[in-house]
């Protein structure tokens, strides 16, 4: 039964009784109505026949006048012939004083049809198997009823040529069921050939094979599946280059402090009579190297955690206006360094539910960015707004700028548009990647407007009801 589960196989299962029971339901309603048409249609002949038969008994006056019986008897016989059917005929008290098949001769025939007739209000009873019909024979002087014609059709040559057309309309359906079922798994072959294919390409993927792309056709659902797809794939493949690069970028990192421990400490072990000052001088170097290492190892499992999502939010209701102010606070002799104006507004209270602790580290990373690139004498201007729904901080500065092209790469990690311009400034290259994975932790997001020699603003979005995973607050 491995071939019922497939998809071709069972379309044609569903097309076919789709075809076929309508049809059927059709056919059976249609050859009810058939047989009435038929049977309404001869009715009026059978009556006619028997209103003949009566007229001729009533004439040669059968009924009362038995000497004629061999003459009755050779009428009921040749009508029965003539009209195919079974003539009867009782008298006045409904004794069957001749029947064509001489089988109720002698007996007493009432039913709905005779007594109707002998009380001069004819009838007809018809079922679906059989119909009778009866009408009354009068006297001479047509003053009172002396008996009854009663006429029983033969229905086989009605509904035989109707049973024949069942038949033929039956086979018919099904050949029309089935040619739609054979149709159907014919053209299914176009949707579920692509199908096996995309099933094919995911096999390799999952091997490992990620450059895999799906020829896309025409412009239908299964070509929206196959551009949705090679999209799918892209991105896997960006991925699988940025997890790369991310694994060369870390080790290049870890590499370069080591490295400088290592010639440090070898020159120190192969040298003689080193002076004191030189120990110490090149002692002072190995523990900034070491504090550099613990730097991006401390920034690495910070990323790790906000990625697997193990370090829970501790949302709290937090004046935003005193949590930016107090940064640049902290920010304030770094600024004054440099000489760099430090410059706060804000028009009114902005209260928001946010983790302190994280979205306060997000904010002075790109706060104190913005000092690192900024050149004496310059500004960084910190601008806090809101309305009803969400707050917005802009940190905007006269730096350096960014190159259009590498602006949407700066959340990347270790991305450098100037490596050498960030180890001077003592950075480990994942700041922004963090606050980029912080802000989107509080449902926010982060862009950047920059160009070179003029400065950047960094734009922070973030809603002031912090809304919870599922909707609800765990």
């Amino acid at each position: 039964m491995k071939w019922f589960h497939s998809l071709r196989w069972q379309l044609f299962i569903l097309i076919f009784l789709i075809s076929y029971i309508p049809l059927m339901f059709y056919s059976s309603v249609l050859s009810e109505r058939m047989e009435s048409y038929y049977l309404s249609q001869n009715e009026d002949t059978w009556t006619s026949q028997a209103n003949m038969i009566a007229t001729q008994i009533k004439e040669e006056n059968y009924l009362v006048d038995s000497t004629n019986d061999s003459l009755f008897k050779n009428l009921i016989t040749t009508k029965s012939a003539d009209t195919n059917c079974r003539v009867m005929v009782v008298d006045a008290s409904g004794f069957v004083v001749m029947d064509s098949s001489e089988a109720e001769v002698g007996k007493t025939l009432l039913n709905n049809a005779v007594i109707s007739a002998l009380s001069n209000t004819p009838e007809k009873s018809n079922d679906h198997t059989a119909l009778t019909v009866a009408v009354p024979v009068l006297d001479k002087e047509k003053k009172s009823v002396v008996g009854a014609v009663v006429m029983v059709p033969s229905l086989e040559g009605i509904f035989a040529p109707i049973e024949d057309l069942e038949d033929q309309v039956r086979i018919l359906i099904l050949l029309i069921a089935l040619i739609s079922g054979l149709l159907s798994f014919i053209t299914s072959s176009f949707i579920t050939k692509p199908l096996k294919t995309l099933v094919k390409i995911v096999q390799k993927i999952t091997n490992g094979q990620l450059d895999q792309q799906v020829e896309v056709v025409g412009n239908g659902e299964i070509a929206e599946l196959g551009n949705a797809f090679n999209h799918m794939t892209k991105q896997l493949q960006r991925v699988e280059q940025s997890r790369q690069e991310f694994v060369s970028n870390v080790s290049h990192e870890l590499k370069t402090p080591l490295s400088s421990i290592k010639v440090l400490t070898e020159s120190l072990m192969f040298q003689d009579d080193v002076p004191v000052e030189l120990y110490k001088e090149f002692f002072e170097d190995i523990n900034s190297e070491v504090d550099r290492l613990n730097s991006i190892i401390s920034d690495l499992l910070t990323l790790v955690r906000l990625d697997q999502r193990e370090v829970p939010l501790n949302i709290i209701e937090i004046n935003l206006g005193d949590l930016v102010q107090s940064i640049l606070k902290r920010l304030a002799p770094l600024a004054k360094k440099k000489n760099i104006d430090l410059i706060y507004e804000s028009h009114r209270e902005i209260i928001a539910e946010i983790d302190q602790v994280k979205f306060s580290l997000a904010l002075t990373n790109l706060v104190e960015n913005a000092i690192k690139y900024t050149p004496d004498g310059g500004h960084v201007n910190v601008v806090l707004q809101g309305d009803l729904q969400d707050a917005i901080i802009t940190v905007q500065d006269t730096g350096i700028g960014i190159d259009k092209d590498e602006q949407s790469k700066i959340f990347e990690r270790f991305y450098r548009t100037d490596k050498t311009r960030n180890r001077e400034t003592g950075g480990t290259g994942l700041g922004l990647a963090i606050t980029y994975k912080t802000i989107v932790m509080h449902n926010g997001s982060i862009f950047v407007e920059s160009e070179e020699g003029k400065g950047s603003t960094f734009s922070v979005q973030i809603p002031l009801r912090h809304v919870w995973e599922g909707g609800t607050k765990s």
